[in-house]
């Protein structure tokens, strides 16, 4: 039984687009159909001269010559073949001539054409033409109610042709709903795949931002410390060749890192190819990275004291994800701008649901102070406090002393459920 209504299923969808391609098929096929259903049968009755019906019903009725007959059998039949582009003009012209035949007291097959305008009607046209084409039609059936009331009684006649209008009206009705209906969820199913894919350019650009994020985190700071520890192994060659040949190792490692770190943030955005092309992913850096991040920043001439307090080590992936970077950001500041021969010290402090980072450095060693801070606030700090911000928190940076302080506040209490 599946197959079989799968298989009417796609017939019907062929014919639906080759409806929709010629019309005036369809329109025409209606006609033709019935010509021969309706209007035929008569006039061969009428060719052979021919009674159809009891004797009481021939009497009713007025015989119509042939060309009469064939002429009010087109002007009922004809108006179907604008059923469906203009309904309401096919209704008049059908009703019009119904209302002229059964004035002569003629009997038609071909009446059944009113019936099928109205049902078109209450299909293709305009509700508010409803209302008038239902008064006319009762008006019309009214009158042949009247003209058959020497053989059958008007109330039942009455009744069996108002409810064959009733019935063609119900089911134009019908299938409009139902029509409407199908495609109110051919448009709701468009819209939710238009959303979803404007989802997925969302996510696209957030993940692009994310990316931006930390390539521009991973290059400022790993270059700020290669190009403090080559200006520092300049220095160092002449005087001391030891120490400019670690620095130049110093810098290999940092370079090293950084190309590292680039191809983990850059191979999750690949296309994998199989199981050969995938990329080898490292964990994201953490609170026990800082380490090693500061150990660089003191190779290259900042002296870092680093202290914790409270149990950072219960601090989720994201949050630490989240330190690192804002920590990192910050030492690459004053790296660069307090330069070689600075002090800071780096402090993260979990206390209740609140962590906090503060970095604060010395100033400049030399006195020519501290270049580009004054009124200038880059893309790193505007980085740090959207990163702060996924945690309901906010960063300050500002002058202190001769030095600069940068703090920052998360909170770590659950907002919504668990993160």
């Amino acid at each position: 039984m599946g197959p079989l209504v799968a298989r009417l299923g796609r017939v019907g969808q062929r014919l639906r687009h080759a409806d929709r391609a010629r019309p005036w098929v369809l329109d025409t096929a209606v006609v033709v159909l019935a010509f021969l259903m309706l209007c035929l049968p008569d006039l061969l009755h009428e060719a052979h001269g021919d009674g159809d019906g009891p004797r009481r019903f021939r009497l009713v009725f007025t015989q119509l010559p042939t060309l009469g007959m064939l002429a009010l059998q087109a002007g009922l039949v004809l108006p179907l073949l604008w059923r469906r582009r203009a309904p309401a003009a096919a209704f008049g012209a059908v009703a019009a001539v119904f209302v002229v035949q059964w004035s002569l007291g003629a009997a038609l097959r071909a009446d059944v054409a009113l019936f099928v305008a109205l049902y078109s009607l209450a299909l293709h046209g305009r509700l508010r033409q409803l209302p008038w084409a239902c008064a006319v039609m009762a008006g019309a059936l009214g009158l042949v109610a009247a003209r058959v009331s020497a053989a059958v009684s008007v109330w039942d006649a009455l009744f069996f042709l108002l409810s064959t209008a009733t019935a063609a009206l119900a089911l134009g009705l019908m299938i409009r709903i139902r029509r409407a209906q199908l495609a109110g969820l051919r448009d709701r199913a468009a819209r939710l795949e238009t959303e979803r894919d404007q989802r997925g350019r969302l996510a696209v650009a957030a993940e692009r931002t994310r990316v931006a994020r930390e390539m521009h985190d991973i290059v400022g700071h790993n270059l700020s410390v290669i190009i403090t520890l080559a200006d520092a192994g300049a220095y160092a060659t002449a005087a001391a060749p030891e120490r400019g040949k670690e620095a130049l190792h110093l810098i290999g490692d940092t370079g090293r890192q950084a190309l590292s770190e680039l191809r983990r943030v850059l191979g999750v955005l690949r296309e994998a190819d199989g199981p050969q092309g995938e990329p080898e992913l490292s964990p994201q850096p953490g609170l026990t990275d800082i380490d090693a991040l500061c150990e660089g920043v003191r190779a290259a001439g900042l002296d870092v004291v680093y202290r914790t307090a409270g149990d950072v080590d219960a601090l989720d992936s994201g949050v630490q994800l989240t330190v690192y970077r804002i920590v990192q950001e910050a030492l690459t500041n004053t790296l660069k701008h307090a330069g070689a021969g600075a002090r800071a010290s780096l402090a993260i402090v979990v206390a209740d649901a609140r962590l906090t980072i503060t970095v604060q450095d010395s100033g400049p060693a030399t006195p020519a102070g501290r270049p580009g801070t004054a009124n200038e606030e880059g893309h790193g700090l505007v980085g740090m406090r959207e990163r702060a911000a996924l945690y309901g928190g906010h960063v300050s940076a500002g002058p202190a002393g001769p030095g600069w302080t940068v703090r920052a506040a998360l909170d770590l209490a659950p907002q919504g459920g668990a993160r």
